[in-house]
């Protein structure tokens, strides 16, 4: 586990006027194993995904079910969550595919 990483999932409320604000709450901090698109053999068998994405794994926690609404935060960046697995199907590791949010401009 070579990184600390924040589970996150959009919040919005509505403020004193009745406007609309989104923030992001966070679900879970935990370690990570990240490993970049073009880190190992593993990506070049991975043909269906085109863009650049990185890969998270990382132990699973009981209390929460991750899904490709949530986003993952590493550092600055921000990833929005396209694919979640569970390795090996024994419920100890889930392996999340996630692509980096830019913004435009």
């Amino acid at each position: 586990m070579n990184t600390f990483i924040d589970i996150v999932q959009k919040k919005i409320t509505t403020d004193d006027e009745g406007f609309k604000v989104e923030t992001d709450e966070v679900l879970a901090s935990v370690r990570a194993y990240r490993e970049g698109r073009h880190g190992s053999e593993k990506w070049a068998n991975m043909a269906a995904f085109s863009n650049a994405m990185d890969l998270f794994r990382f132990r699973v926690i009981p209390s929460l079910e991750v899904t490709t609404e949530m986003r993952i935060i590493c550092g600055k960046q921000v990833f929005e969550i396209t694919s979640v697995e569970d390795v090996k199907g024994r419920g100890m590791y889930l392996e999340v595919q996630a692509q980096e949010v830019r913004e435009s401009g």
